[in-house]
């Protein structure tokens, strides 16, 4: 595929979505405040490995086996352990809002020393602890690896990471966390994308469908919802009812640029005035090639060996090239389209475009 061609592609994808944006759900854009989740972590131990586990170099590996063999009432000292079956992970969580005790949730088990593989490990009874060092859930289990690794006669064969596992339902909650949703008689919704014109947007629809509520927008991310007496017993229901409400968020004018990959990609807010562009590219080829120095004959000298360096600077002929005013991001594709640049030569005529006030959008670049 020609890098035109994957520049119209990219682009006309943006076109496609910003042509006919869609309303959507509230409760993809937004969350209630108080129904947040909490994270966790611990540390523990994965047994079981078949010789892929920490050497015995990882002291913290042999001193945690041997402080959880003296739990059990064997003692032996740490510098002569071999530890080759065990590694050391750090166990990782998140706890969902209104988790109950007896509730599962899914832990990630990463290794943290030089262990080769937690493939057919099981981890060990880890607590798990929150910001404030409560134990809020006990992590154990057998760990799922998604991929494999063999070796053998020098040989090794691997696929996708093996340091890292899941155990799916493999923490139980101890310790619940409170969460409350009404809060002094109202309920505030907090947008994941503040802006002023979505905030606004989302308390006209409220009002339209709960008159009742008196919504307003307290700022670019908050909207506040008043309960009236019947809605307080029930909240659960009023709050379902809010996140079925459809809307019609506002994206600012954004062009996001990464040029680790070459992607481009321009909103659909974008708007471009009128501009002239002219971009050539200067090329500069060095060839270095040798060459034998023979001397006269009866001159006494010697056969010598030199490189001759040829440099050639070649700049590609270009005429100048005026873009209209484009209003739309199928404008802007077709604009741009004129010039046949590559995404790396697009990401430098953008942000020229910017520099001269013509494109009327943010440039992030990653």
């Amino acid at each position: 595929m020609k890098p035109a061609k994957a520049i119209v592609l990219c682009l006309l994808a943006c076109t496609v979505l910003a042509s006919a944006t869609p309303d959507v759900r509230l409760k993809d854009i937004a969350q209630v405040q108080g129904a947040r989740g909490n994270q966790l972590i611990g540390y523990g131990l994965v047994v079981g490995l078949e010789g892929t586990g920490d050497s015995k170099g990882t002291l913290f590996t042999t001193q945690s086996v041997a402080n959880m063999l003296q739990r059990f009432g064997i003692s032996v000292p740490a510098g002569q352990m071999k530890v080759k079956n065990i590694a050391a992970v750090m166990v990782t969580a998140d706890l969902p809002p209104f988790a109950r005790e007896g509730s599962r949730i899914d832990v990630t088990v990463s290794s943290i020393g030089d262990a080769r593989s937690l493939q057919g490990g099981t981890l060990l009874q880890t607590p798990l602890m929150g910001a404030d060092g409560n134990v809020y859930a006990v992590a154990q289990g057998p760990i799922s690896v998604g991929g494999f690794g063999a070796s053998s006669g020098g040989s090794s064969q691997q696929k996708n990471h093996l340091t890292v596992g899941r155990i799916p339902a493999g923490a139980v909650v101890e310790r619940e966390v409170p969460a409350s949703v009404v809060r002094d008689n109202s309920v505030l919704i907090t947008l994941n994308t503040p802006d002023f014109t979505t905030a606004a947007r989302v308390a006209s629809a409220i009002r339209q469908k709960f008159p009742q509520t008196l919504p307003r927008a307290l700022d670019a991310g908050t909207i506040k919802v008043d309960l009236s007496g019947e809605d307080r017993e029930d909240a659960v229901t009023l709050i379902a009812a809010l996140q079925e409400i459809t809307v019609q968020p506002d994206t600012p004018a954004r062009v996001v640029i990464n040029e680790r990959t070459g992607t481009v990609v321009l909103g659909g807010n974008v708007t471009l005035s009128p501009a002239a562009v002219a971009h050539g590219n200067l090329t500069v080829r060095i060839e270095a090639k040798p060459q034998v120095s023979q001397p006269a004959p009866l001159s006494g000298g010697t056969t010598t060996t030199t490189t001759r360096r040829d440099v050639k600077v070649t700049e590609q002929a270009e005429r100048l090239i005026a873009l209209p005013e484009a209003v739309t991001v199928d404008q802007i594709v077709k604009a741009l389209n004129m010039l046949g640049v590559s995404p790396r030569d697009l990401m430098s005529i953008l942000q020229a475009l910017r520099a001269a006030g013509a494109l009327h959008a943010e440039v992030e670049v990653q």
